[in-house]
């Protein structure tokens, strides 16, 4: 059978199509696009002359409540941050503001955990949409995609309805794009800024001309001839051996280091819309493009392996480090742009189409210059190591939106909700590298003194992997279309409204990797002195030194697995109920149906063809792929005290199911740990029973409070277990635990401070502090006779009871604002820290390795000389911490961050 055709055969049998998915509601877009419609066509001249004080009121307070309102009237219990919330904190993108909602922390600088669970636990919309994910491993989109400048509002549901998908445990998270303006609006805005840490000289490298905008010219890109190869899957090791060598001499080796001084950081945001009515029509669109140019010097340290030493009289018991890099000097240049498109018509206020088209493109590049040691090379052997990286991404997402909303008012008001949204996303790493030299003290003529020159005592070192090449390619589509349909209805006084609707998704993944290895021991005697690769292998030796026997300079050492494709449907349907009775209880109920079907084929890079036995029996298929339905349901009742105070309380059952290449029995390459991770089919889904409580108490002059209480009950939490591994890092497997749960309170809110008047020429009205508090526990049980059953590898936990992975204890959130009498300036100062939480498990009886507390801290002044400018100048980190992670007291892993700032020219026209 050939290859397309045991593709069609593969994706027949489990009924998928090759297009992109997302899953979605138009409810909560619904109700953000009326609410920035529904003002006057005309402006009176009496409000003209009040608006200087209403742009006062919502730079005070309004920043911080001008979302509670929406967050009231919905059914359930959710957290909404809004634009000019974002702007005041100053955070860039969306994963860095969602930190400063209640129960959200932030981890790698892109995945939000809610409520201590990890980002597998929660899902990510966008208008209501499911979109894909340019992570290779993980399904969950990266928030650092998305840049704040595009955003309206960020919502983060926690109290699940039947409307949403069932995949779902802490949270799902609704990036909302600004959508069409209730006026004309230009406005141009320039920033500039830098890091401390920027100050002194970094790292670089003869990169591409393009660089500056974030596309690799080719520079990086594997040579034609290569590539041809993959194309035809004709093995590269299968080469003659000049055939071998001159591929080799066309890979580009010019990726040495080299100090150069820092440019400082600059962004552009440019933002034109308006709105034009015509009788019964109304047309509007904004349109928006974004650029930012940044760079951040850092140092580090990272250790792999440890060794522990028995206390003695003269010192404590501690653990010594064996494998790993205590220095660290790196450099990363990050190149974002974006561009939105928002086109919206309007008819009697009744029915209404928008279209919107948005594309994001993130480039990082990154050079890493580590310095450390191995279990074979020791520096009490006069022998260190030291790696030159560079890792090299460019990621991208495009999505196109339709979405409609029609009130049929000669249909006892009949209202439907439709969507249809189709996204795709890319992951580009061309040419990634790592590269191993040998400083040996007292080699190449230099004297032996105990100190290790990086430049005079160096080498290439001898190996089959001198040199590590990577290549990955990875595409995944989504489409997704869904409606809703809305009754309201008054029976006995109580107002009802029924809602059902259906939501279907269908996504495909298309993955590529590929390693390439130099081999240094192919050479006949070469001498490989010196501290880079492009002069030590210059072209002259790569084409004309003489090679041993038979040996090739350069090897594929890819794996199965490395390549795959990937598939998954999703049909759902759903009812939902929304009752108000006695003019104080409102109860909202819903059922779910979800039909799920996902497979994952693993092809073997060396022929094209899935890794399947000769004749694949019907045991083999189904390894591959995951098959569930089931009903899912919601229930949430909300008692209205008074006008101010209400409570609300929920209980759902929900799902989690495993990521996209979990299930999959093949090794794989962590791109973003360097981690093997090892799939395993028997992985089953995770159960979740999830109750709420939470009282609010909003006032009318925008101050509020609420308390809330969770509780999570899960049954075979998806856990990712470890087993030790000889000179290198541990295999990473897919598990489920037995049982786990969290629990914990948040608590939420905004006070001024108009109480205390006036003093010492200080109004207390012109100040307010919002914040919250998250205080919580988890707990995770392991049996580990039978993950070693399920995964058929042998596993040294720890601490098969203990914490989630990522689940921090406390987490506190607070902002100190004050705005000027004259409403010309306005500051905020805000603080985000959260406790320490697991990292990496412990194995080999080594403890739990946390992430330490960050404590940041945040301060943003703005000044508005005219009406239609703004100077906004911002400094973040201004504690100057760094990220650590420890176990036992031990330093593990340690960043510096650096003290970042920026100043910004914002003009209307």
């Amino acid at each position: 059978m050939n290859t397309n055709a045991k593709r069609s055969d593969l994706f027949s049998r489990f009924n998928f199509s090759r297009v992109a998915i997302a899953l979605a509601t138009c409810l909560n877009v619904s109700a953000v696009y009326a609410e920035q419609v529904e003002e006057t066509a005309e402006v009176n001249a009496q409000e003209q002359a009040m608006e200087e004080v209403v742009v006062k009121a919502s730079r005070l307070k309004g920043t911080a409540s001008a979302v509670m309102q929406e967050r009231k009237n919905q059914a359930f219990i959710a957290d909404i941050l809004g634009s000019e919330q974002i702007s005041r904190t100053g955070d860039s993108d969306a994963a860095a503001a969602l930190r400063r909602i209640t129960g959200i922390t932030l981890v790698d600088g892109k995945y939000i955990y809610v409520r201590g669970l990890g980002e597998r636990f929660s899902s990510t919309q966008l208008n209501g949409a499911a979109v894909p994910s340019p992570d290779p491993t993980r399904t969950v989109i990266p928030l650092d995609l998305f840049p704040s400048s595009i955003i309206e509002s960020l919502s983060v549901q926690k109290s699940y309805s039947a409307s949403m998908p069932a995949h779902f445990a802490g949270g799902n998270v609704d990036v909302r794009l600004k959508s069409i303006p209730s006026d004309f609006v230009f406005n141009v805005q320039g920033k500039i800024g830098g890091n401390s840490n920027n100050f002194d000289d970094g790292l670089t490298y003869n990169g591409g001309d393009d660089d500056w905008y974030g596309i690799d010219d080719g520079t990086r890109a594997a040579p034609q001839d290569l590539k041809n190869l993959w194309a035809s899957y004709s093995s590269l090791n299968d080469l003659s051996q000049q055939d071998n060598r001159e591929i080799a001499a066309q890979m580009n080796r010019d990726y040495d280091p080299k100090s150069a001084s820092i440019n400082p950081n600059t962004g552009l945001d440019i933002t034109l819309g308006n709105r034009y009515d015509f009788d019964d029509f109304r047309f509007g669109f904004l349109t928006a493009i974004s650029y930012d140019n940044k760079w951040r010097v850092s140092e580090g340290y990272e250790g792999q392996d440890f060794t522990y030493s028995e206390a003695t009289n003269d010192n404590p018991a501690s653990w010594s480090l064996v494998r790993g890099f205590d220095d660290i000097q790196s450099t990363e240049h990050t190149v974002r742009f974006s561009g939105m498109l928002n086109m919206g018509l309007e008819y009697k206020r009744d029915h209404r189409i928008e279209l919107s088209s948005l594309i994001l493109h993130d480039t990082l590049d990154e050079i890493r210059d580590k310095l450390g040691n191995t279990n074979n090379v020791k520096m009490s052997d006069g022998l260190r190591v030291r790696d030159s990286e560079v890792i090299y991404e460019e990621r991208q997402m495009i999505t196109n939106q339709i979405r409609g909303t029609h009130n049929f008012t000669d249909f006892m008001n009949l209202g439907l909700d439709w969507f249809y949204s189709d996204s795709r996303s890319n992951r580009y790493a061309p040419g990634n590298i790592t590269t191993r030299y040998i400083i040996a003290d007292g080699s190449n003529g230099q004297p032996e003194d105990g100190i290790f020159d990086p430049v005079n005592e160096s080498s290439l070192r001898k190996a089959t992997t001198a040199s590590r090449y990577s290549f990955q390619d990875l595409d995944d589509e989504v489409e997704n279309y869904g409606y809703t349909f809305s009754l309201p209805l008054m029976v006995s006084g109580a107002e009802i409204e029924l809602k059902a609707g259906g939501n279907f998704v269908t996504k495909s993944r298309d993955a590529m990797a590929r390693r390439i290895d130099v081999n240094t021991l192919a050479f006949d005697n070469l001498d490989l002195s010196g501290n880079q690769m492009n002069v030590i292998l210059n072209d002259d030796v790569m084409l004309n030194y003489p090679l041993k026997g038979s040996d090739n300079i350069i090897r594929d050492t890819s794996v199965d697995g490395d390549d795959y494709y990937s598939g998954q449907m999703i049909d759902a349907y759903f009812g939902q109920i929304d009752m108000f009775l006695a003019q104080n209880w409102r109860i909202s109920a819903g059922l779910r149906y979800e039909d799920f079907r996902q497979v994952v084929a693993p092809l073997d890079p060396a022929t094209g063809l899935f890794d399947l036995p000769a004749i694949p029996t019907e045991e083999d298929l189904e390894k591959l792929s995951f098959k569930e339905d089931d009903v899912f349901g919601a229930l949430t009742v909300t008692y209205e005290i008074d006008k101010e105070m209400q409570v609300r309380a929920s209980f759902s059952q929900t799902t989690i199911r495993p990521d996209i290449r979990e299930v999959a029995p093949a090794t794989y390459i962590d791109p973003l740990t360097g981690f093997p991770i090892g799939g395993t089919p028997s992985v089953t889904s995770t159960a979740i029973n999830n109750y709420d409580l939470r009282w609010e108490w909003y006032l009318d002059t925008g101050e509020n409070l609420s308390v809330g209480l969770f509780y999570k009950d899960m049954d075979k939490p998806i856990e990712a277990v470890q087993s030790p591994a000889q000179d290198g890092p541990p295999l990473i497997r897919i598990a489920n635990a037995e049982d786990g749960f969290v629990y914990g309170v948040e608590m939420e809110f905004l006070k001024d401070f108009t109480s205390l008047g006036e003093f010492a020429g200080v109004n207390g009205a012109d100040f307010f502090l919002s914040g919250n508090v998250t205080l919580s526990d988890s707990e995770i049980n392991i049996n580990t006779q039978n993950v070693v059953e399920q995964t058929g590898v042998s596993t040294t936990i720890t601490n098969p009871t203990r914490a989630m992975t990522g689940h921090s204890p406390w987490v506190v959130n607070m902002n100190l604002g004050w705005d000027a009498p004259n409403g010309n300036h306005s500051a905020t100062l805000a603080y985000n820290v959260f406790a320490e939480r697991i990292i990496i498990p412990g194995m080999d009886e080594k403890d739990d390795a946390f992430e330490q507390p960050f404590h940041s801290l945040d301060f943003v002044y703005s000044y508005f000389p005219t009406y239609s400018s703004t100077l906004k100048f911002k400094v973040q980190n201004i504690l100057n911490q760094d990220k650590e992670i420890e176990f036992e007291d031990t330093l593990m892993r340690s960043e510096t961050r650096g003290t970042a700032f920026e100043v910004s020219l914002k003009w209307e026209f």
